[in-house]
């Protein structure tokens, strides 16, 4: 979803009200020419409230009913208290919605109280307190909240989620100097390496620190590892031995990485996509990023799987 495209007066809705209503969202358009402070911040509220619901449905959802009591009608009570508990939840301070707005501001060129247009984007936001209250990792950034969610068949498991919490600081890191999504950046990491299963390896058994299986060409000039690997040549699988940059750090890897797709006129087009996951995995299997047939499908599961687990940083 883009959000630039809600914006609107003032009262434009009531404290209870969603988007997700026609009659809100009707208003929302509206006034869309009608940028103003409150509106932004408006706006921005509308657009947490939302979020806060999908994350309460997914709670819902993972919990195991009883089945005693359910029914239609209680389902319904259900969704409707999710939905005032989203509304309440959204609009504090500090959280998601100041995010928002400060984007939406800087995009719409409108001077927000106490801050002017050119203010700094922060690189991270806290996550909204859970419903326990309980602390919350300042680990997502700016690019988690405006990615459209994208639920995946299997529930991500403890060492995906293990491998994002450990690695997320490096990626948050390149993010703010990149601009190449964190999760997309831990997504294809997970995917290369089996979640931290089968990384790479030096003769000596020490790790390469390679992360996204970047090759060692001819212009390389730093470490490197030789394994063997898996190609694809004419859709049939081959075992080769291939050389791959090795570093001294994960840090590293995730510098050289973002360096080869930032600077690469291989990897242009699919820089372009970073508001998409599935262009964006597109494009790197377009570009030759890596053999196999069905590796942007793979890649783009491995990143939602990413952004799922980042989102759950809210605990229940």
């Amino acid at each position: 979803m883009s959000y630039g495209s809600f914006s609107g007066s003032s009262n434009i809705s009531s404290a209870q009200d969603l988007v997700a209503d026609a009659r809100s969202l009707g208003a929302l358009k509206a006034s869309a020419d009608k940028a103003t402070p409150e509106s932004i911040r408006e706006t921005a509220k509308q657009f947490e409230s939302l979020f806060m619901r999908e994350l309460i449905k997914s709670m819902r959802e993972a919990t195991m009913k009883s089945g005693m009591l359910d029914n239609p009608g209680s389902d319904l009570g259900t969704d409707l208290f999710d939905q005032q508990l989203s509304v309440s939840m959204s609009g504090q301070p500090g959280g998601l919605s100041d995010l928002i707005s400060q984007q939406l501001a800087r995009q719409m060129g409108v001077e927000m109280p106490g801050q002017g247009t050119g203010s700094a984007l922060p690189t991270t936001v806290k996550a909204p307190e859970s419903l326990s209250n309980k602390a919350v990792p300042d680990r997502i950034t700016a690019s988690d909240a405006v990615l459209t969610p994208v639920k995946t068949k299997k529930a991500p498991t403890a060492s995906q989620a293990d491998f994002v919490s450990k690695h997320s600081d490096a990626a948050n890191k390149i993010e703010k100097a990149t601009g190449i999504p964190a999760s997309f950046m831990l997504g294809q990491a997970g995917h290369e390496t089996g979640w931290g299963k089968h990384q790479i390896r030096n003769k000596d058994g020490s790790n390469s620190f390679n992360l996204f299986g970047i090759k060692a060409g001819a212009s390389w000039k730093g470490k490197v590892a030789e394994i063997t690997t898996t190609e694809y040549v004419n859709g049939v699988a081959q075992k080769k031995v291939a050389k791959f940059r090795a570093y001294d750090s994960f840090e590293d890897s995730f510098k050289d990485y973002a360096r080869l797709i930032s600077d690469s006129p291989r990897y242009a087009k699919a820089r372009e996509q970073t508001k998409s996951v599935t262009a964006f995995a597109s494009g790197l299997q377009k570009a030759g990023y890596a053999t196999d047939p069905e590796y942007a499908a793979k890649l783009s599961r491995a990143i939602n799987t990413t952004l799922q687990l980042r989102r759950a940083q809210v605990q229940v």
